[in-house]
Protein backbone atom coordinates (compact mmCIF):
# COMPACT_ATOMS: atom_id res chain seq x y z
CA UNK A 1 0.00 0.00 0.00
CA UNK A 2 1.42 3.74 -0.54
CA UNK A 3 2.48 5.47 2.06
CA UNK A 4 -0.36 8.52 1.59
CA UNK A 5 -2.90 6.58 0.86
CA UNK A 6 -3.76 5.82 4.45
CA UNK A 7 -4.33 8.97 5.45
CA UNK A 8 -5.77 10.25 1.92
CA UNK A 9 -8.67 7.47 2.66
CA UNK A 10 -9.35 8.78 6.02
CA UNK A 11 -9.48 12.35 5.03
CA UNK A 12 -13.06 12.44 5.75
CA UNK A 13 -13.13 11.11 9.30
CA UNK A 14 -10.16 13.20 10.13
CA UNK A 15 -12.24 16.25 9.38
CA UNK A 16 -14.81 15.20 12.24
CA UNK A 17 -11.63 14.59 14.55
CA UNK A 18 -12.59 16.06 18.29
CA UNK A 19 -9.12 17.10 18.13
CA UNK A 20 -8.55 20.41 16.04
CA UNK A 21 -6.58 19.56 13.13
CA UNK A 22 -4.55 22.61 14.04
CA UNK A 23 -2.94 21.12 17.07
CA UNK A 24 0.87 20.42 16.77
CA UNK A 25 1.03 16.59 18.54
CA UNK A 26 -1.91 15.85 16.17
CA UNK A 27 0.26 17.05 13.19
CA UNK A 28 3.04 15.47 14.45
CA UNK A 29 1.31 12.03 14.42
CA UNK A 30 -0.40 12.37 11.03
CA UNK A 31 3.29 13.44 9.96
CA UNK A 32 4.53 10.27 11.31
CA UNK A 33 1.69 8.35 9.29
CA UNK A 34 2.74 10.39 5.87
CA UNK A 35 6.33 9.64 6.19
CA UNK A 36 6.12 5.53 6.75
CA UNK A 37 8.63 4.94 3.71
CA UNK A 38 11.00 7.36 5.35
CA UNK A 39 10.60 5.77 8.22
CA UNK A 40 11.46 2.46 7.23
CA UNK A 41 14.50 3.36 5.44
CA UNK A 42 15.88 4.70 8.93
CA UNK A 43 14.70 1.18 10.50
CA UNK A 44 16.91 -0.65 8.06
CA UNK A 45 19.50 1.16 8.35
CA UNK A 46 19.53 0.68 12.04
CA UNK A 47 19.34 -2.75 11.70
CA UNK A 48 22.53 -2.73 9.30
CA UNK A 49 24.43 -0.97 11.91
CA UNK A 50 23.28 -3.11 14.82
CA UNK A 51 23.90 -6.05 12.99
CA UNK A 52 27.49 -4.63 12.09
CA UNK A 53 28.08 -3.78 15.81
CA UNK A 54 26.84 -6.48 17.31
CA UNK A 55 28.72 -9.20 15.50
CA UNK A 56 32.00 -8.41 14.13
CA UNK A 57 33.38 -7.05 17.86
CA UNK A 58 33.20 -10.73 18.43
CA UNK A 59 35.42 -12.20 16.27
CA UNK A 60 38.15 -9.37 16.83
CA UNK A 61 41.36 -9.81 19.80
CA UNK A 62 40.37 -8.16 23.08
CA UNK A 63 41.14 -4.49 23.18
CA UNK A 64 45.03 -3.77 24.45
CA UNK A 65 45.24 -1.14 27.17
CA UNK A 66 46.04 1.62 24.56
CA UNK A 67 42.39 1.17 22.61
CA UNK A 68 40.12 4.09 22.88
CA UNK A 69 35.95 4.05 21.94
CA UNK A 70 37.32 6.13 19.05
CA UNK A 71 39.85 4.07 17.55
CA UNK A 72 38.69 0.10 18.10
CA UNK A 73 35.35 -0.93 17.55
CA UNK A 74 34.90 -3.47 20.14
CA UNK A 75 35.31 -0.45 22.48
CA UNK A 76 33.29 1.61 20.30
CA UNK A 77 30.35 -1.36 20.15
CA UNK A 78 30.31 -1.76 24.19
CA UNK A 79 29.88 2.21 24.37
CA UNK A 80 27.05 2.55 22.05
CA UNK A 81 25.18 -0.73 23.54
CA UNK A 82 25.95 -0.34 27.31
CA UNK A 83 27.05 3.45 27.63
CA UNK A 84 24.63 5.46 25.32
CA UNK A 85 21.34 2.74 24.09
CA UNK A 86 20.45 1.01 26.97
CA UNK A 87 20.28 3.74 29.76
CA UNK A 88 18.34 6.40 27.14
CA UNK A 89 16.34 4.48 25.52
CA UNK A 90 14.87 3.78 28.92
CA UNK A 91 14.85 7.59 29.49
CA UNK A 92 12.79 7.44 25.51
CA UNK A 93 10.52 5.91 27.55
CA UNK A 94 8.95 8.18 29.71
CA UNK A 95 9.86 11.00 27.51
CA UNK A 96 8.39 10.15 24.23
CA UNK A 97 6.92 6.47 25.08
CA UNK A 98 7.87 3.13 23.25
CA UNK A 99 8.78 5.39 19.92
CA UNK A 100 11.95 3.54 19.95
CA UNK A 101 9.98 0.44 19.35
CA UNK A 102 7.86 1.58 16.49
CA UNK A 103 10.77 3.66 14.66
CA UNK A 104 13.85 2.81 15.74
CA UNK A 105 14.13 -1.35 17.67
CA UNK A 106 15.86 -3.83 15.18
CA UNK A 107 14.35 -6.38 16.67
CA UNK A 108 10.97 -4.70 16.22
CA UNK A 109 11.94 -4.11 11.89
CA UNK A 110 13.53 -7.92 11.71
CA UNK A 111 10.26 -9.54 13.22
CA UNK A 112 7.90 -7.61 11.79
CA UNK A 113 9.48 -8.45 8.05
CA UNK A 114 9.96 -11.78 8.78
CA UNK A 115 6.40 -12.23 9.58
CA UNK A 116 4.99 -10.40 6.69
CA UNK A 117 6.72 -13.06 4.63
CA UNK A 118 6.66 -16.29 6.80
CA UNK A 119 4.45 -19.21 7.62
CA UNK A 120 1.49 -16.79 9.19
CA UNK A 121 0.51 -19.27 11.95
CA UNK A 122 -1.88 -18.40 15.12
CA UNK A 123 -0.23 -17.19 17.89
CA UNK A 124 -0.25 -20.33 19.96
CA UNK A 125 -1.83 -19.96 24.08
CA UNK A 126 2.03 -20.50 25.63
CA UNK A 127 3.82 -17.10 23.66
CA UNK A 128 0.19 -15.54 25.12
CA UNK A 129 1.18 -16.55 29.03
CA UNK A 130 1.48 -12.80 30.89
CA UNK A 131 4.47 -14.11 32.35
CA UNK A 132 7.41 -14.03 29.58
CA UNK A 133 7.88 -10.35 30.28
CA UNK A 134 8.96 -11.61 34.27
CA UNK A 135 10.47 -14.43 33.56
CA UNK A 136 12.27 -13.33 30.12
CA UNK A 137 13.98 -10.06 31.95
CA UNK A 138 14.63 -12.04 35.29
CA UNK A 139 16.36 -14.74 33.15
CA UNK A 140 18.50 -12.35 31.01
CA UNK A 141 19.52 -10.04 33.33
CA UNK A 142 21.06 -13.16 35.64
CA UNK A 143 22.66 -14.85 32.85
CA UNK A 144 24.35 -11.39 31.35
CA UNK A 145 26.01 -11.18 34.46
CA UNK A 146 27.16 -14.15 34.20
CA UNK A 147 29.17 -13.89 31.22
CA UNK A 148 30.21 -10.61 31.41
CA UNK A 149 27.61 -9.38 28.40
CA UNK A 150 28.69 -5.51 29.57
CA UNK A 151 32.72 -6.03 29.30
CA UNK A 152 32.74 -8.42 26.48
CA UNK A 153 32.02 -8.34 22.67
CA UNK A 154 31.53 -12.71 22.59
CA UNK A 155 28.79 -12.48 25.36
CA UNK A 156 27.00 -9.19 23.66
CA UNK A 157 26.56 -11.05 20.41
CA UNK A 158 25.25 -14.17 22.56
CA UNK A 159 22.32 -12.45 24.46
CA UNK A 160 21.90 -9.86 21.71
CA UNK A 161 22.08 -11.75 18.70
CA UNK A 162 20.64 -14.53 20.25
CA UNK A 163 17.47 -12.30 21.31
CA UNK A 164 17.50 -11.18 17.63
CA UNK A 165 17.38 -14.70 16.23
CA UNK A 166 14.42 -15.86 18.39
CA UNK A 167 12.58 -12.41 17.23
CA UNK A 168 13.08 -13.96 13.44
CA UNK A 169 11.91 -17.17 13.92
CA UNK A 170 8.71 -16.13 16.25
CA UNK A 171 8.22 -13.67 13.65
CA UNK A 172 8.41 -15.82 10.63
CA UNK A 173 6.31 -18.72 12.33
CA UNK A 174 3.25 -16.44 13.82
CA UNK A 175 1.20 -13.86 12.85
CA UNK A 176 0.79 -11.92 9.59
CA UNK A 177 3.07 -8.67 9.72
CA UNK A 178 2.77 -8.86 13.00
CA UNK A 179 5.46 -8.31 16.14
CA UNK A 180 4.68 -11.68 18.22
CA UNK A 181 8.14 -11.44 19.55
CA UNK A 182 7.66 -7.49 21.10
CA UNK A 183 4.36 -8.44 21.87
CA UNK A 184 4.79 -11.20 23.83
CA UNK A 185 8.19 -12.35 24.93
CA UNK A 186 11.25 -9.42 23.50
CA UNK A 187 12.75 -9.21 27.06
CA UNK A 188 12.48 -5.53 28.12
CA UNK A 189 9.40 -5.38 26.92
CA UNK A 190 7.78 -5.58 29.98
CA UNK A 191 9.76 -2.86 31.64
CA UNK A 192 9.17 -0.57 28.23
CA UNK A 193 5.67 -0.94 29.16
CA UNK A 194 5.69 -0.02 32.51
CA UNK A 195 7.92 2.89 31.61
CA UNK A 196 5.72 4.80 29.00
CA UNK A 197 3.09 4.78 31.61
CA UNK A 198 5.03 7.81 32.26
CA UNK A 199 5.05 9.36 29.13
CA UNK A 200 3.16 13.02 28.87
CA UNK A 201 2.66 11.33 24.89
CA UNK A 202 0.03 9.02 23.78
CA UNK A 203 -2.24 8.15 21.03
CA UNK A 204 -5.22 9.17 21.88
CA UNK A 205 -8.42 7.34 21.09
CA UNK A 206 -11.78 9.36 21.93
CA UNK A 207 -14.78 6.87 22.32
CA UNK A 208 -17.50 9.16 21.11
CA UNK A 209 -15.96 10.06 17.57
CA UNK A 210 -15.44 6.63 17.06
CA UNK A 211 -18.71 5.18 18.08
CA UNK A 212 -20.05 8.49 15.46
CA UNK A 213 -17.61 7.33 12.51
CA UNK A 214 -19.12 3.76 12.53
CA UNK A 215 -22.71 4.76 10.93
CA UNK A 216 -20.20 5.95 8.10
CA UNK A 217 -19.48 3.57 5.26
CA UNK A 218 -17.15 0.91 5.87
CA UNK A 219 -15.05 1.74 2.64
CA UNK A 220 -14.20 5.22 3.48
CA UNK A 221 -11.46 3.75 6.24
CA UNK A 222 -8.34 2.11 5.26
CA UNK A 223 -7.38 -0.52 6.99
CA UNK A 224 -4.51 -0.63 9.90
CA UNK A 225 -1.86 -2.90 10.73
CA UNK A 226 -1.06 -2.14 14.22
CA UNK A 227 1.84 -4.78 14.32
CA UNK A 228 1.87 -4.68 18.03
CA UNK A 229 -1.41 -5.97 18.19
CA UNK A 230 -2.95 -3.33 20.25
CA UNK A 231 -6.39 -3.55 20.26
CA UNK A 232 -7.15 0.21 19.06
CA UNK A 233 -10.39 0.80 19.58
CA UNK A 234 -9.96 0.32 23.53
CA UNK A 235 -6.71 1.45 23.83
CA UNK A 236 -6.51 3.99 27.03
CA UNK A 237 -2.72 3.99 27.92
CA UNK A 238 0.88 4.47 25.62
CA UNK A 239 1.78 0.76 27.48
CA UNK A 240 1.15 -1.21 24.85
CA UNK A 241 1.83 1.08 21.83
CA UNK A 242 4.60 1.17 19.73
CA UNK A 243 4.11 5.56 18.59
CA UNK A 244 4.42 4.25 15.06
CA UNK A 245 1.84 6.51 13.44
CA UNK A 246 0.20 4.03 11.32
CA UNK A 247 -3.35 4.60 13.17
CA UNK A 248 -3.10 8.49 13.61
CA UNK A 249 -6.52 10.06 11.96
CA UNK A 250 -7.90 6.43 11.73
CA UNK A 251 -11.84 7.51 12.12
CA UNK A 252 -10.89 10.65 12.60
CA UNK A 253 -10.25 9.34 16.41
CA UNK A 254 -7.12 8.72 16.88
CA UNK A 255 -4.50 11.66 17.69
CA UNK A 256 -1.02 11.63 19.05
CA UNK A 257 -2.24 14.15 22.34
CA UNK A 258 -0.38 15.31 25.47
CA UNK A 259 -1.44 13.89 28.86
CA UNK A 260 -0.51 14.29 32.35
CA UNK A 261 2.85 11.54 33.31
CA UNK A 262 0.06 10.92 35.99
CA UNK A 263 -3.08 9.91 34.12
CA UNK A 264 -2.29 5.77 33.04
CA UNK A 265 -0.70 5.19 36.30
CA UNK A 266 -3.52 6.69 38.69
CA UNK A 267 -6.31 6.28 36.76
CA UNK A 268 -5.98 3.31 33.94
CA UNK A 269 -3.22 1.21 36.08
CA UNK A 270 -6.37 0.30 38.87
CA UNK A 271 -8.61 -1.13 36.19
CA UNK A 272 -7.01 -4.26 35.06
CA UNK A 273 -4.50 -4.86 37.85
CA UNK A 274 -1.38 -6.91 36.76
CA UNK A 275 0.30 -9.64 38.91
CA UNK A 276 3.02 -10.14 36.98
CA UNK A 277 3.69 -6.08 36.38
CA UNK A 278 4.08 -6.06 39.88
CA UNK A 279 6.29 -8.81 40.09
CA UNK A 280 8.05 -6.84 37.62
CA UNK A 281 7.88 -3.59 39.34
CA UNK A 282 9.16 -5.52 42.73
CA UNK A 283 11.23 -8.38 42.02
CA UNK A 284 12.71 -7.73 38.46
CA UNK A 285 13.19 -3.96 38.02
CA UNK A 286 13.81 -3.64 42.16
CA UNK A 287 15.16 -6.74 43.21
CA UNK A 288 16.77 -8.75 40.47
CA UNK A 289 18.47 -5.71 39.00
CA UNK A 290 19.51 -4.07 41.92
CA UNK A 291 22.08 -7.28 42.60
CA UNK A 292 22.95 -7.71 38.87
CA UNK A 293 24.44 -3.87 39.49
CA UNK A 294 26.71 -4.46 42.43
CA UNK A 295 27.14 -7.70 43.20
CA UNK A 296 30.58 -7.13 41.61
CA UNK A 297 31.51 -4.55 44.04
CA UNK A 298 29.42 -5.96 47.06
CA UNK A 299 31.87 -6.96 50.37
CA UNK A 300 28.95 -9.07 51.41
CA UNK A 301 29.25 -11.34 47.82
CA UNK A 302 33.09 -11.37 48.70
CA UNK A 303 32.50 -12.42 52.29
CA UNK A 304 30.17 -15.08 51.33
CA UNK A 305 32.41 -16.53 48.25
CA UNK A 306 35.30 -16.73 51.16
CA UNK A 307 33.41 -18.07 53.58
CA UNK A 308 32.20 -20.30 51.35
CA UNK A 309 35.60 -21.42 50.05
CA UNK A 310 37.03 -21.93 53.38
CA UNK A 311 33.95 -24.24 54.38
CA UNK A 312 34.55 -26.42 50.93
CA UNK A 313 38.52 -26.64 52.02
CA UNK A 314 37.71 -27.74 55.06
CA UNK A 315 35.20 -30.52 53.91
CA UNK A 316 38.39 -31.43 51.13
CA UNK A 317 35.77 -30.66 48.19
CA UNK A 318 37.96 -28.48 46.33
CA UNK A 319 36.82 -29.23 42.45
CA UNK A 320 34.54 -25.91 42.70
CA UNK A 321 36.98 -23.40 43.86
CA UNK A 322 38.98 -24.71 40.57
CA UNK A 323 36.07 -25.74 38.02
CA UNK A 324 35.30 -23.57 35.41
CA UNK A 325 32.89 -23.49 32.53
CA UNK A 326 33.24 -22.21 28.76
CA UNK A 327 33.06 -18.14 28.59
CA UNK A 328 29.07 -18.62 27.37
CA UNK A 329 28.27 -20.53 30.52
CA UNK A 330 30.85 -18.77 32.75
CA UNK A 331 33.21 -15.39 32.47
CA UNK A 332 36.26 -17.32 31.42
CA UNK A 333 39.21 -14.99 29.86
CA UNK A 334 42.35 -16.05 31.74
CA UNK A 335 44.40 -13.38 29.45
CA UNK A 336 42.41 -10.87 31.37
CA UNK A 337 42.58 -12.50 34.67
CA UNK A 338 39.03 -12.78 34.69
CA UNK A 339 37.66 -16.31 35.09
CA UNK A 340 34.83 -17.56 37.21
CA UNK A 341 34.75 -20.34 39.09
CA UNK A 342 31.67 -22.99 40.09
CA UNK A 343 31.73 -21.35 43.23
CA UNK A 344 31.80 -17.89 41.79
CA UNK A 345 28.67 -18.29 39.81
CA UNK A 346 26.96 -20.58 42.54
CA UNK A 347 27.59 -17.35 45.24
CA UNK A 348 26.72 -14.69 42.17
CA UNK A 349 23.10 -16.77 41.52
CA UNK A 350 22.91 -16.85 45.41
CA UNK A 351 23.38 -13.15 45.63
CA UNK A 352 21.30 -11.67 43.40
CA UNK A 353 18.42 -14.20 43.94
CA UNK A 354 18.70 -13.45 47.96
CA UNK A 355 19.44 -9.78 47.26
CA UNK A 356 15.95 -10.09 45.39
CA UNK A 357 13.88 -12.01 47.68
CA UNK A 358 14.67 -9.47 50.35
CA UNK A 359 13.94 -6.31 48.77
CA UNK A 360 11.32 -7.85 47.01
CA UNK A 361 9.81 -9.18 50.56
CA UNK A 362 10.03 -5.72 52.15
CA UNK A 363 8.79 -3.79 49.33
CA UNK A 364 5.95 -5.97 49.26
CA UNK A 365 5.71 -5.78 53.23
CA UNK A 366 5.11 -2.30 52.94
CA UNK A 367 2.55 -2.28 50.10
CA UNK A 368 0.53 -4.40 52.30
CA UNK A 369 0.67 -2.13 54.69
CA UNK A 370 -0.41 1.29 52.68
CA UNK A 371 -3.02 -1.15 51.15
CA UNK A 372 -4.32 -2.05 54.70
CA UNK A 373 -4.31 1.49 55.64
CA UNK A 374 -6.77 2.16 52.56
CA UNK A 375 -10.12 -0.16 54.30
CA UNK A 376 -10.43 -4.08 53.74
CA UNK A 377 -7.32 -6.30 52.10
CA UNK A 378 -7.76 -5.56 47.85
CA UNK A 379 -5.59 -7.07 45.62
CA UNK A 380 -7.07 -5.03 43.13
CA UNK A 381 -5.20 -2.03 45.48
CA UNK A 382 -2.35 -3.46 46.02
CA UNK A 383 -1.12 -4.06 43.19
CA UNK A 384 -2.20 -0.43 41.85
CA UNK A 385 -0.11 0.74 44.92
CA UNK A 386 2.72 -1.26 43.05
CA UNK A 387 2.45 1.13 39.92
CA UNK A 388 3.53 3.85 41.86
CA UNK A 389 7.16 2.28 42.23
CA UNK A 390 7.47 2.69 38.50
CA UNK A 391 9.45 6.15 38.72
CA UNK A 392 11.82 5.10 41.67
CA UNK A 393 12.20 1.26 39.60
CA UNK A 394 13.05 2.46 36.89
CA UNK A 395 15.46 5.15 38.06
CA UNK A 396 17.97 2.98 40.06
CA UNK A 397 18.01 0.40 35.87
CA UNK A 398 18.55 4.14 34.69
CA UNK A 399 20.87 4.94 37.21
CA UNK A 400 22.94 1.44 37.27
CA UNK A 401 22.75 1.30 33.42
CA UNK A 402 24.22 4.71 33.03
CA UNK A 403 27.44 3.96 35.33
CA UNK A 404 28.57 2.17 32.37
CA UNK A 405 28.37 5.46 30.85
CA UNK A 406 30.26 6.90 33.25
CA UNK A 407 32.81 4.35 33.63
CA UNK A 408 33.55 4.97 29.77
CA UNK A 409 33.98 8.23 29.87
CA UNK A 410 35.99 8.23 32.86
CA UNK A 411 38.27 5.70 30.92
CA UNK A 412 38.90 8.10 28.08
CA UNK A 413 39.93 10.71 30.55
CA UNK A 414 36.63 12.73 31.17
CA UNK A 415 36.19 14.04 34.52
CA UNK A 416 32.89 13.87 35.97
CA UNK A 417 32.67 15.77 39.43
CA UNK A 418 29.12 16.44 38.94
CA UNK A 419 27.69 12.65 38.52
CA UNK A 420 26.92 12.36 42.05
CA UNK A 421 25.08 14.94 42.29
CA UNK A 422 22.89 14.29 39.53
CA UNK A 423 22.29 10.83 40.92
CA UNK A 424 21.22 12.01 44.10
CA UNK A 425 18.71 14.54 42.37
CA UNK A 426 17.10 11.98 40.07
CA UNK A 427 16.80 9.80 43.14
CA UNK A 428 15.17 12.18 44.81
CA UNK A 429 12.81 13.23 41.73
CA UNK A 430 12.04 9.48 41.33
CA UNK A 431 11.43 9.57 45.36
CA UNK A 432 8.96 12.30 45.31
CA UNK A 433 7.10 11.46 41.79
CA UNK A 434 6.54 7.58 43.68
CA UNK A 435 5.21 9.36 46.96
CA UNK A 436 2.68 11.80 44.74
CA UNK A 437 1.26 8.51 42.42
CA UNK A 438 0.65 6.80 45.77
CA UNK A 439 -0.74 9.82 47.35
CA UNK A 440 -3.26 10.33 44.06
CA UNK A 441 -4.24 6.45 44.23
CA UNK A 442 -5.00 6.62 47.16
CA UNK A 443 -6.85 9.78 46.66
CA UNK A 444 -9.14 7.27 44.76
CA UNK A 445 -9.98 4.48 47.56
CA UNK A 446 -10.64 6.96 50.50
CA UNK A 447 -11.93 10.25 52.03
CA UNK A 448 -9.95 10.13 54.80
CA UNK A 449 -6.92 11.97 55.17
CA UNK A 450 -5.74 9.78 58.18
CA UNK A 451 -6.15 6.74 55.75
CA UNK A 452 -4.66 8.06 52.69
CA UNK A 453 -1.63 9.52 54.92
CA UNK A 454 -0.95 6.30 56.43
CA UNK A 455 -0.87 4.23 53.06
CA UNK A 456 1.41 6.98 51.81
CA UNK A 457 3.73 6.83 54.57
CA UNK A 458 3.87 3.27 53.89
CA UNK A 459 4.53 3.80 50.41
CA UNK A 460 7.29 5.36 51.36
CA UNK A 461 9.17 2.83 53.16
CA UNK A 462 8.59 0.80 49.89
CA UNK A 463 10.82 3.97 48.40
CA UNK A 464 13.16 3.69 50.68
CA UNK A 465 13.45 -0.16 49.90
CA UNK A 466 14.09 1.14 46.16
CA UNK A 467 16.96 3.54 46.84
CA UNK A 468 18.67 0.77 48.92
CA UNK A 469 20.42 -0.92 45.81
CA UNK A 470 21.46 2.89 44.10
CA UNK A 471 22.36 4.19 47.67
CA UNK A 472 25.28 1.17 48.16
CA UNK A 473 26.42 1.22 45.02
CA UNK A 474 27.58 4.73 44.29
CA UNK A 475 27.49 6.13 47.85
CA UNK A 476 28.56 3.24 50.58
CA UNK A 477 30.82 0.75 48.46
Amino acid sequence: MNDASPLRERSAAIATAAIPRTDVWRQVGDWLLLHQRAIKAGQWSVVAAYLVLVAVPAFLSLPDRFAHVWNNLTLFSQFVFWGIWWPFVLLSMVLVGRAWCGLFCPEGTLTEFASRHGRGRAIPRWIKWSGWPFTAFVCTTVYGQMISVYQYAGPALVILGGSTLAAVLVGFSYGRGKRVWCRYLCPVSGVFGLLSKLSPLHFEVDAATWHASQQLPRQRFARINCAPLVPIRTMRGASACHMCGRCSGFRGAVALARRSPNDEIVNVAGVAPNPWETALIVVGMMGVAAGAFHWSVSPWFIAAKQATAEWLVHLDILWPLDATAPWWVLTNYPARNDVLTMLDGAILLAYIGLTAVVIGALTCGFLALATRALGRWSWVRFHHLAQSLIPIAGCGVFLGLSALTVTHLRGEGLHLEWVGLARAALLVAASLWSMWLAIAIARRYVRSPVRRTLSALSVAGSVGVGNIGSVVLFWLW
